[in-house]
């Protein structure tokens, strides 16, 4: 007898129209959906006309509810996994099951879908070509802290979670941690009717959510950029750059000059490259 598959369904993180055609398909077709919550599922697929059965499966049971969900599996069962809104597992339960699925030589398939991190990212006007999801910072305000200044010093994007009713501390903290000047975006209840993006620096964009009546309504993304991002330090390393490569794209062609400039400097190859060949174009070299 042939095994199912567990399906990791994203959902919609505000407006319901972004739901895929394959995801209404694999919810009505499976056997089973794991939710975080079956009342707020339930409220999706009567919506979508949908009557598959469905179990709860959030933090305080997922340990319990994998065996179960993976003999359904093993019978040749299909499950879908589903969180309250979003891509299920990104601050989301359903890791153990997914590792147990895996351990178990199962079928795990995705199907993607909304995610407010990645949502919030593409509107950011930040650098995406590197990024770390830290998730929900620690509640108490001495962890959080904490876990800003390990964060402090990371060079690439950062995306966190906040609550409403802690995104002024927060905001507070990552000044302090990251400095009040850097720059950061906020988008609130994306997707919803009164989506909200604000942009600025840390101090400008506390200032704009203090000063929104409606900013103390709904869920928090925070993207924030990276350490050094156009810092004099930045700038610098960017010089430094530049001049390298203009020694030896004298001597060198573009790639051998790239990969050669990416050794001596501990940068990306691909960020030399695309330097090399600007610098090439405009006849910039020594």
């Amino acid at each position: 007898m042939s095994t199912g598959t567990l399906y990791i369904v994203a959902t919609p993180i505000g407006n319901i129209d972004d739901i895929s055609p394959r995801a209404r398909t694999v919810l009505a077709g499976v056997d089973l959906v794991a939710a975080e919550d079956t009342r707020h599922t339930g409220r999706l697929l009567k919506h979508l006309g949908i009557k598959t059965r469905m179990i709860s499966c959030h933090e305080h049971n997922e340990a319990r509810r994998s065996a179960q969900i993976l003999e359904q599996i093993s019978a040749g069962g299909d499950v879908a996994l589903v969180s309250n809104a979003g891509t299920p597992l990104l601050s989301d339960p359903g890791f153990q099951i997914v590792r147990a699925a895996a351990d178990a030589g199962l079928c795990v398939s995705p199907v993607p879908g909304c995610s407010a991190a990645i949502a919030a990212l593409s509107i950011a006007g930040l650098p995406t070509d590197s990024f770390s999801f830290a998730g929900f910072l620690p509640s108490s305000a001495a962890k959080r802290r904490a876990r800003l200044q390990e964060l402090a010093a990371y060079p690439a994007t950062l995306i966190l979670y906040e609550s409403v009713h802690r995104i002024g501390a927060t905001l507070d903290d990552i000044a302090g941690a990251l400095g009040d000047s850097r720059q950061m975006v906020a988008a609130r209840e994306l997707t919803k009717l009164h989506e909200t993006v604000y942009r600025g620096t840390v101090a400008q964009v506390a200032e704009q959510i203090a000063a929104d009546p409606g900013g103390a309504k709904g869920e928090y993304t925070l993207v924030i950029a990276g350490a050094g991002a156009g810092s004099p330090a930045a700038d610098s390393d960017s010089a430094g750059l530049d001049r390298t490569l203009r020694v030896l794209l004298g001597y060198l062609s573009v790639r051998e000059a790239a990969e050669a400039t990416a050794k001596i400097l501990d940068v990306r190859r691909n960020e030399a490259y695309e330097r090399a060949l600007k610098l090439r174009e405009s006849g910039d070299k020594e």
